[in-house]
């Protein structure tokens, strides 16, 4: 359907023999990101994958998963999810990894106790999860070379892991959506309207950020989730907490077939 509609997006293929990835890697290049063709939160998923190596490991540890696997272009840059409707961007989030920031005094361990406090005084949890000091942190922590007893520069954002998702302490930021192109707001209505939806959650990355317009950076659409988990964007740990009363009204008014269903 992006290729149809002329949506950027990355390319990819299914395999379920490794060889088919490693030629899909001969024929792109790197970075790619394997995962499997079920569930989601990022489960099963290797990214970014940069040489064979890292290839042939992803591709034989994915079939965990699902015997169906994914591979893909894989984009470094800037995550968002975006709220639309068919006539309207509703809300826009940039969704980091888990992260704290070092002020050259502390060490990671009481950095991360800081912030998950902080989220409580805040109020984001449940919708927030804090960030966890797991035998997964502390191996992610090692690839660069810390600890979690590491006291970081004042002002280094330290990464706790790789993934956006809320469970393993995803941070969420919202973004003013003033500061958005035009060019940007019409791609967004423009997947919308290609599969004929009221509503959707898109997901997509920007290189330089949503902020520049699509058409002079790279740019990826990722996926559209027809039930997306709106209340993220009313609990952001950045950026100013909106109200959403009037979408969550709009979209209760609508007549939807086999709602009693679905």
């Amino acid at each position: 359907m992006f290729a149809q509609h002329g949506i950027p997006h990355a390319k990819g293929t299914l395999f379920i023999n490794p060889f088919k990835a490693h030629q899909f890697a001969k024929e792109h290049g790197f970075p790619l990101c394997i995962k499997p063709d079920v569930s989601g939160f990022s489960r099963g998923s290797h990214f970014p994958i940069n040489n064979f190596r890292e290839l042939w490991k992803a591709a034989l540890w994915v079939k965990v998963w699902w015997p169906n696997s994914v591979v893909e272009e894989y984009l470094l840059g800037s995550n968002y999810r975006v709220l639309a409707t068919d006539k309207e961007m509703v809300s826009v989030i940039r969704r980091y990894p888990p992260f704290v920031l070092g002020n050259g005094r502390d060490s990671i361990d009481k950095l991360i106790d800081d912030e998950n406090a902080t989220r409580k005084q805040m109020n984001l949890f449940p919708t927030m999860y804090p960030i966890a000091k797991s035998a997964t942190t502390v191996s992610y922590l090692a690839k660069s070379g810390l600890t979690l007893q590491s006291v970081p520069a004042d002002g280094e954002q330290v990464y706790t892991f790789n993934r956006v998702a809320l469970a393993p302490g995803g941070i969420v930021e919202v973004i003013d959506q003033s500061t958005i192109p035009e060019a940007n707001r019409q791609l967004f209505l423009q997947v919308i309207n290609a599969f004929d939806a009221k509503l959707f959650g898109v997901d997509v990355i920007f290189e330089k950020g949503i902020e520049t317009d699509y058409r002079e950076q790279k740019c990826i659409f990722l996926e559209v989730n027809s039930r997306p988990y709106t209340r993220m964007h009313s609990f952001p740990r950045y950026g100013k907490e909106e109200n959403l009363d009037a979408f969550y009204a709009e979209m209760d008014s609508l007549m939807i077939k086999d709602a009693d269903t679905f």
